[in-house]
């Protein structure tokens, strides 16, 4: 294992105390949240309830909410559903915002200098929110066109990105002094793996684009790639993929590297395989919608494992001597 600095104690003053578990939680609840509009969303369009509601921000003109005798039957109240829990996902951003405001008043009173990438980070699922209520919004209005329906979800998985990384660095005991615990090659491994895996994502959101599920039985255009060419893609982009993930779990495994990077190393492992057992299947099978409502839920924790192993290859905060 390899260090870069040597551990150091922090004057009293300038020690900020631990984020407590109130706002921890709230952060938590950002992240599950966000993972849950990931799969509601897929369930919209999986199901051909993109425009159950055919208006935006009303689901049908003159109503916020479905009327009885709306000609989009069971897939307004499936697109209502997910339009509902934006605002949940609102809630919870603000939510995050106010504790984050609270924590640096707190740390101010304390006389430590506020942690300012907590603060930072606490804004991203507010700012996430409006951008994609912007985009849902934007999505009705084209028609469900399969780029914007694309952009709505790769922008989904950055926001879950930077709730990931609040929630890792709110657990954190202060932001100084910053300890490499491996190798450089071990870290651009690292890099690596995380790349592979938005490049996964944006592959399979592209397969999507291409296939059978626009999200409408009324909406026909589709992403100009022949679907089977396309998928290949994926595939030989999950195999690299994989090679990465057992490339990094032997490399940390024969450093001894730290517990908790060979812990979400093995965890990302098996949900690859997991995830790989899904994409295969629902190929195979005419990828119906339950499948691949699974397969997207499977991507966002395969994304979360990914950026947790990567994070377990440092600690931050405060060490004594």
């Amino acid at each position: 294992m390899v260090a870069s600095d040597s551990p150091t104690r922090l004057a009293p003053s300038t020690q900020p105390s631990p984020v407590g578990p109130g706002t921890r939680r709230i952060f938590m609840a950002n992240l599950v949240v966000q993972i849950g509009i990931v799969v509601t969303g897929g369930l919209v369009r999986v199901t051909g309830s993109g425009l159950g509601c055919p208006t935006w921000p009303e689901c049908v003109d003159g109503s916020l909410v479905p009327v009885e005798g709306q000609a989009e039957a069971i897939h307004k109240w499936i697109e209502f559903g997910n339009r509902l829990l934006t605002f949940v996902l609102a809630g919870l951003a603000l939510a995050a915002v106010v504790a984050a405001l609270r924590l640096r008043a707190r740390w101010r009173r304390e006389g430590a200098q506020p942690r300012r990438p907590i603060l930072l980070l606490a804004a991203v699922p507010l700012l996430g929110t409006v951008a994609q209520a912007v985009l849902g919004g934007v999505t009705v209005l084209t028609g469900l066109h399969p780029l914007i329906v694309g952009a709505h979800f790769l922008l989904s998985i950055v926001i879950i990105a930077g709730c990931v990384v609040l929630v890792h660095r709110a657990a954190e005991p202060g932001d100084e002094p910053l300890r490499r615990l491996v190798r450089p090659e071990i870290r651009g491994l690292s890099l690596a793996l995380i790349a592979t895996s938005f490049a996964v994502i944006v592959l399979g959101t592209l397969v999507t684009g291409s296939g059978p599920h626009s999200g409408d039985a009324d909406v026909t255009h589709r992403l100009p790639f022949d679907l089977r060419t396309i998928a290949w893609l994926h595939a030989d982009a999950v195999l690299l993929f994989v090679g990465l993930i057992v490339g990094m779990w032997v490399a940390l495994r024969i450093t001894d590297g730290p517990a908790a990077a060979r812990s979400w190393s093995h965890v990302l492992m098996a949900l690859a395989i997991v995830q790989g057992i899904v994409g295969y299947t629902q190929w195979f099978t005419g990828v119906p919608w339950v499948l691949v409502s699974i397969h997207m839920l499977l991507a966002c924790l395969v994304w979360v494992a990914t950026l947790k192993t990567h994070l377990g290859l440092r600690s931050r905060g405060v060490l004594t001597a």
